[in-house]
């Protein structure tokens, strides 16, 4: 056995660490040398470093940790259920509070998406899906009905279909994906949409542009949308009002399937459990749920079908859904559901989400007086601030070293953690946030923004001019 070593000095920490792991989405050309900020502990909306700096969790963990840090009685939950039974195998058991959870959550789902499968994450959820949609047409002898439609901007998991159906172009690179089955229309954003159209047109040339897909590759060979109601890792994406229901009504008119991914917008951020109906006015057939689903404490993740589905595949004779995970429905996942939904309803969260969010947004609104902010934008408790180099042609103000890199580590310095994606910082913070977290928040990333505008004004990157 390798002989036991004591932990590095607090200056060593980063590289020795670095030099050990593989992080999401790294650099390679800067492993050993990443500028990780070492979390120690946290509690509500703070994260403290390693030497004791307090910072304002500006994206709420990663979307996820909803309820905020150090939430005692989902610690308890959890330590109780692992003191009690820490596992039981979902292949060939079931447990009560697996049972009980469900039957809870399905009480929030909209029209008769009743029935749930569970999983260890958010990837594995999207892939779940994907994979009963193309089960789903083979057991109804549909199996030239396997195409998967998707968007540009959009974000759906890192597992080898999800990761195919994402949009984002810099994630691609260098990786295969199933290109053969999923295709990919433009992405729904209005700050990009031509000058000359209105948000209504816009809307419709998008939602057109899903049907002319559809009957481009085939209707009898197209499976299923999947979409973010609004696009989360794309730069907070809000699509024009009524893109949802439009979109829905093309892909019931051609009989494809429905896939709203909730996985952050679902469990209060913005302000409903599911927010596919309640908050943008349509019922889909599948809906993916995880991150906030236990607050972030433990990993869960699940897929909530329509019974108008599954009853289609009811006395089908040796019909096996052989897709499962060791985790499905984890017993110390299921305590951890159990309590952020307990949490949730205790404390009114959902209401003082829809309090807090019109401020939180109209406050983050402010910042476009600053000469490189083009826009921002966002629902609830999720927004971004798009960077720019020219306010009246839009384009993102990517250098060098990305404005969003900038901006974070000044505000880490002042502060708060912002999560920085190439010329966009984007903002979750934990629902239970103030308005007066809420200003210091803002303030906070007002002074980043403005001492980044320094750096690259100094370093010739950018000038007043180029607006």
């Amino acid at each position: 056995m390798p002989k036991s070593t004591s932990q590095p000095p607090i200056k060593d920490l980063k590289n020795t660490l670095d030099d050990r792991i593989l992080h999401p989405w790294q650099y390679l050309e800067y492993r050993g040398e990443d500028d990780r900020t070492f979390i120690d502990k946290s509690e509500g909306i703070y994260l403290y470093d390693k030497t004791g700096k307090k910072l304002i969790d500006g994206p709420g963990g990663m979307w996820n940790v909803n309820v905020g840090h150090g939430v005692k009685e989902i610690a308890d939950a959890v330590y109780n259920q692992i003191t009690k039974m820490p596992y039981a195998s979902p292949f060939t058991e079931s447990t009560e509070i697996a049972h009980n959870y469900a039957s809870r959550l399905v009480q929030y789902a909209p029209g008769d998406l009743k029935r749930i499968f569970f999983t260890s994450g958010g990837s594995s959820a999207v892939d779940s899906a994907l994979r009963f949609v193309m089960f789903y047409n083979n057991i109804l002898g549909r199996k030239e009905k396997k195409q998967i439609i998707s968007r540009n901007d959009a974000y759906h998991g890192s597992t080898f279909l999800g990761a195919s159906c994402s949009g984002k172009e810099r994630d691609k690179n260098n990786f295969d994906f199933a290109s053969n089955i999923v295709h990919h229309i433009s992405s729904p954003n209005p700050f990009r949409k031509p000058d000359d159209l209105t948000d209504e047109e816009f809307c419709d040339l998008k939602v057109q542009e899903l049907e002319n897909k559809i009957i481009e590759i085939g209707a009898d060979k197209v499976a299923a949308f999947i979409a973010e109601p609004i696009l989360a890792s794309g730069g907070v994406i809000v699509p024009p009002k009524g893109y949802h229901k439009k979109t829905h009504e093309i892909c019931k008119r051609h009989d494809v399937l429905y896939i709203s991914d909730e996985i952050v917008t679902g469990f209060g951020r913005l302000g409903h459990i599911f927010a596919s109906e309640n908050y943008f006015d349509f019922t889909p057939d599948i809906i993916l749920l995880a991150k906030g689903i236990t607050s972030g404490y433990v990993p869960c993740g699940a897929v909530v079908i329509s019974e108008r589905l599954m009853s289609k595949l009811d006395n089908k004779e040796k019909v096996i859904f052989s897709n499962g995970f060791t985790d499905s429905g984890h017993p110390v996942s299921m305590a951890a559901a159990t309590a952020t939904l307990d949490y949730i309803e205790k404390t009114n969260l959902l209401d003082h989400v829809k309090d807090v969010g019109p401020y939180f947004q109209a406050k983050l609104r402010e910042l476009t007086d600053l000469p490189i902010v083009g826009e921002v934008r966002g629902e609830g408790l999720m927004a971004a601030v798009e960077c720019v180099g020219n306010k009246d042609k839009k384009d993102p103000l990517n250098l060098s070293y990305e404005i969003g890199s900038r901006i974070n580590e000044h505000c880490q310095q002042l502060g708060l953690i912002v999560r920085p994606l190439f010329s966009t910082c984007v903002m979750s913070p934990s629902l239970i946030i103030t308005k007066e977290q809420i200003d210091d928040l803002v303030s906070i990333l007002r002074k980043g923004i403005e001492l980044a505008t320094d750096d690259i004004k100094k370093e010739g990157l950018w000038s007043a001019t180029s607006n």
